[in-house]
């Protein structure tokens, strides 16, 4: 059983910390541009026949904002890739289609890529469940304890399993099944929390006689708050898997409604080769991101030492401020630049809740005479970190706007500095 002393759970500063080692290459622009082309073809396809109430169902779902969620948005790209396979099954084909040998042997490389991408997303989802629960488990004691911890572990998941095998032999669609498997790990969480947040005579029960440390009951109690350490991972790595979600639904929906209108809406030669390319794209890149996002998920602690969250947490409030930016208001802060080439420099953020805001942010040069000069167009975001050098000293503001918005009021998150230019010493 490895020592818990000195240890905290890890901090949403330190995974900050941590995962700016981590920065994703950007996803290629692509999966923008083929989300739009390949929607652009439904659209032909509704035009022709209406869409059934299912079919209506599943544009509607497309057309939604991704779930907030690292996990939710795995297991939403691994149900996706399942029904794309079961429509790419030969046996699924239409009649017309299966015989063009072109356009089958293009159909049957693309089945082949999202074989290769769907076991990719399985292995890492079973290695990161195994890697978690191995290193909760060196914290826990080594005897008839533990043992009875990995045989309820192992029972419990036969159970899952068998609820799903039972689902599936009564006919269970895949939606059904993703449905019943995202319920089994929200239960899982549910759990854990309840485990976390356990009090009195339970709470010494789960601490004593079981053996959990404290420290790990402080751990699965706030991982996954809505401002906890998660809300960092989603924040650095969520939008680039957001836009791989919405491009494998859209190809989910093309292929549903196609297969069903294919007698009178024929795919041409430059229709399918845009297919193949947005099938080809997306499962690169969600290939390319599962190995990035296995790496960074590997390296990270669950726990860290007392002092060095201390230090994180110190930091963080000594440089960072919050502010309420209310519905229809803006919100400036002016920086007194006293000499040129300064370095003016501001890192933000909106803290995310269940909808995803942004924000327009700008900043403006004030001559002394009170002229303005735009040095950075507004633009709307969610977080942003940048700089720039002056040409002039004197008053420049930094705003970020949000009275484009009727409702919501906006929690933002920010840092901003003068750096004074550096002299060199004179000889």
């Amino acid at each position: 059983m490895a020592s818990t002393e000195g240890l905290v759970p890890i901090t949403r500063a330190y995974l900050s910390s941590y995962y700016d080692k981590y920065p994703f290459p950007p996803l290629s622009g692509d999966v923008s541009r083929l989300s739009c082309d390949i929607s652009s073809l439904i659209h032909l396809l509704t035009l022709q026949s209406p869409p059934s109430p299912g079919e209506a169902s599943l544009i509607d779902e497309a057309n939604r904002q991704p779930p907030h969620k690292i996990d939710e948005n795995m297991w939403k790209n691994r149900e996706q890739m399942e029904e794309i396979l079961f429509l790419l099954q030969p046996s699924r084909w239409p009649l017309q289609l299966s015989e063009d040998a072109e356009f089958s042997c293009i159909l049957r490389h693309l089945k082949d890529k999202f074989d290769i991408a769907l076991a990719a997303m399985v292995s890492f989802q079973s290695k990161n469940s195994e890697r978690v629960f191995t290193t909760v488990m060196t914290y826990m004691p080594q005897d008839f304890r533990g043992t009875l911890i990995r045989q309820q572990k192992e029972r419990s998941e036969r159970n899952k399993q068998a609820e799903v095998d039972a689902l599936l032999s009564s006919g269970g669609t895949i939606r059904d099944t993703y449905a019943l498997l995202w319920k089994q790990q929200m239960e899982r969480r549910r759990q854990l929390a309840q485990l976390g947040s356990a009090t009195g005579v339970y709470k010494t029960l789960v601490k004593y006689l079981v053996g959990v440390p404290q420290v790990l009951l402080d751990f699965i109690r706030q991982i996954n708050d809505d401002d906890g350490p998660m809300e960092e991972q989603r924040e650095r790595y969520g939008p680039p898997l957001y836009s791989l979600t919405k491009l494998v639904m859209t190809i989910r929906v093309f292929l549903t409604l196609l297969w069903e209108r294919y007698d009178t809406f024929k795919l041409n030669r430059d229709q399918m080769n845009l297919l193949s390319e947005a099938a080809i794209v997306y499962t690169s890149e969600f290939e390319r991101f599962v190995t990035f996002i296995s790496d960074v998920f590997a390296n990270s602690p669950f726990f860290i030492s007392a002092d060095t969250a201390g230090i994180l947490g110190s930091r963080e409030n000594e440089e960072y401020k919050e502010i309420i930016v209310q519905a229809g208001r803006t919100y400036e802060v002016s920086l007194m630049v006293e000499s040129e080439n300064s370095y003016i420099a501001w890192d933000f953020s909106l803290m995310q809740g269940k909808m995803s805001m942004d924000i327009g942010f700008s900043v403006e040069y004030i001559s002394a005479t009170g002229e303005k000069t735009l040095i950075l167009p507004y633009r709307r975001y969610e977080a942003d970190q940048g700089n720039f050098s002056t040409l002039m000293a004197g008053n420049y503001k930094l705003v970020w706007d949000n009275s484009f918005s009727t409702f919501f009021k906006k929690t933002l998150r920010y840092k901003v500095d003068c750096i004074p230019p550096v002299v060199e010493p004179s000889n």
